[in-house]
């Protein structure tokens, strides 16, 4: 048995076959180079195709397509909304997808929340788990969530939209575009609150100074902090707070086995894992807490990839 996946992102697409022994063989990276829309969609579709070619010629049978997706799959039209890719509000990929692929090779797609949570089960850092939450944290902050080995995906498949959880009161209009976690949290949020303490502090002389504030990402906060820039300093220790007391409710609501950190942000921000789990203590159910492990991702970004080929055995075994 053998399957195909596509990890489509905001700015690639990743591509592989794996075996059902989890080999991944034929793995590739496609940026979309500014392509929006259907653009995408038939870029999508190519890479498909072109893999399906590729296992013919290796003669090895595909069984399945997985997909995971950077948003929202409606599971009743198999259309999907991905906000950081434009266009995609309502877009037909099952169809654009189904289009090119024998109607023998079943398509399944899920985002990227779940595709996560597959991957660390299958061949990470949940694996003997049956509840696991992957928290991801990037440009935003998503959960995927497992309990007691199902998946959840809520009423209309939003569920993991955790970057509105309401951490810090008074409500401020500022979280109207992307919730209170991910404004202090994510990716963008600490490069966006970096920006606005140097402005706001004239007085600061220090490495973030260095160049243009418009162009101060996470990644040179980081690199601040590791010269222990105040500004970086404080700003990720803010982060870490927002980090822990969301983990403390989801342990106090869901009581997983694990917490799975990932994302470009972790990455960097594996170094406060232990700082987090200090944190969530303060906050969660006692037993829960102390029973809960909080862990880094072990597929160095290929969980979503690793992810979508599970999603797509699982379904096909179960079928």
């Amino acid at each position: 048995m053998a399957t195909i996946a596509l990890d489509i992102g905001g700015t690639k697409i990743a591509s592989a076959i794996f075996l059902s022994d989890g080999s991944m063989l034929f793995n590739r990276k496609r940026l979309l180079k500014g392509r929006t829309g259907h653009e995408v969609g038939k870029l999508a579709a190519e890479i498909l195709a072109k893999l399906l070619t590729v296992a013919r010629k290796s003669r090895i049978q595909i069984d399945c397509v997985g997909i995971c997706i950077p948003g929202i799959v409606y599971s009743q039209t198999n259309r999907v909304w991905a906000p950081n890719i434009p266009g995609w509000d309502n877009y037909p990929l099952y169809q654009e997808l189904r289009s090119i692929t024998p109607s023998e090779i079943e398509i399944y797609i899920d985002s990227d929340r779940t595709c996560y949570m597959y991957g660390e089960m299958w061949q990470g850092a949940a694996k003997d788990c049956h509840s696991a939450i992957f928290i991801a944290v990037g440009t935003g902050i998503g959960a995927g969530i497992i309990i007691d080995g199902h998946v959840l995906h809520g009423a209309s498949d939003i569920i993991g939209a955790t970057g509105w959880m309401a951490l810090q009161p008074s409500y401020k209009p500022e979280y109207d575009a992307c919730g209170c976690f991910e404004y202090y949290a994510s990716g963008n949020g600490i490069g966006a609150r970096v920006r606005d303490a140097v402005r706001a502090d004239k007085s600061y002389k220090g490495r973030l100074r260095q160049k243009p504030i418009c162009r101060i990402s996470a990644y040179d906060v980081f690199s601040a902090y590791n010269e222990n820039d105040p500004i970086a300093v404080a700003v990720l220790h803010k982060a870490v707070e927002m980090w822990g007391m969301a983990a403390a409710n989801l342990v106090s609501l869901l009581n997983p086995q694990k917490i799975i950190w990932g994302g470009g942000v972790f990455g960097p921000a594996s170094i406060f894992i232990d700082k987090i789990y200090k944190e969530a203590n303060k906050w969660a159910q006692p037993i829960s807490i102390k029973q809960v492990e909080f862990v880094p991702s072990q597929l160095s970004g290929n969980a979503g990839l690793v992810g979508a080929a599970f999603l797509a055995i699982k379904n096909h075994l179960y079928d």
